[in-house]
């Protein structure tokens, strides 16, 4: 199976903006276990911003762009560090692409994206993708790493998409207010109703939410490639995942 899995800034580091060692050493361990067992794998990660904003000891995400660019330019480097260094223990070798939205829209660029793609899997590495955040503006930028996941997924041809969140998967309110909440296991289209549940924006050192991994499912679910949105405080699912048992919300693609 060819998986694209998403991993966002409120999974890799904690509140202050500093890597969640732990997790990010767990999420690894499983990514490298699913291709020993033939899986491939493409990892789609955020984080970048955040944790330059921890490198640099700064009290906020910074608000203006230059401010972003700097913080991603010096978080990108402590982010593929880290991923080079853990994969590398398990005999894995990993390759950096950063993408902005000109990337995806110029058709000659495209694809050579998906031809580059396509050799890096044939060679057994497992991609890292990133939003270009460095160079990325208003005109040139993708928005946010769920959108972006499911281009990926899309392009690579994936069987399936997952998000790792902060939350365990879309529910009926939102289930940090509503104590009646319930998890909705499956969705096989996505209506109105099920975008009006997709509320704003996601955790402070981030730039996603619900509303962005619903719009990431209909790229995905209109392309014929299945999306499950779960709780990136357990990467051991991802095993669940691959195994085809009911984890978070999946939406089941068009076919």
């Amino acid at each position: 199976m060819k998986i694209v899995v998403k991993v966002g800034t409120s999974t890799l580091a904690h509140a202050s903006g500093r890597l969640n060692i732990r997790r990010i050493e767990l999420l690894c361990k499983v990514l490298a276990d699913l291709k020993n067992a033939g899986h491939e794998v493409i990892l789609v990660s955020s984080g970048a911003i955040g944790m330059g904003v921890g490198k640099l000891n700064l009290k906020e995400r910074p608000k203006d762009t230059a401010g972003k660019q700097a913080a991603a330019a010096v978080g990108q480097c402590e982010l593929m560090y880290t991923y080079d260094k853990l994969f590398s223990e398990y005999n894995h070798t990993v390759a950096q692409i950063l993408l902005t939205a000109e990337d995806l829209r110029s058709s000659e660029r495209h694809t050579n994206f998906e031809n580059t793609m396509e050799k890096l899997l044939e060679m057994q590495v497992l991609p890292i993708i990133n939003e270009n955040d460095t160079v990325a503006t208003e005109e040139i930028e993708i928005g946010d790493n769920d959108t972006l996941a499911a281009i990926v997924a899309v392009s690579v041809k994936a069987d399936l998409l997952v998000l790792l969140s902060d939350i365990d998967g879309l529910y009926t309110a939102d289930p940090h207010r509503d104590c009646d909440a319930r998890l909705i296991e499956k969705v096989y289209e996505i209506d109105e109703n099920i975008i009006a549940l997709g509320g704003g924006k996601g955790s402070a050192l981030g730039t996603g939410g619900m509303a962005t991994k619903l719009h990431a499912a209909q790229i995905a679910t209109e392309k014929g490639c299945d999306m499950i949105i779960t709780n990136g405080e357990r990467p051991e699912e991802l095993y669940s995942i691959a195994d085809g048992k009911s984890i978070g919300t999946r939406f089941y693609a068009k076919r």
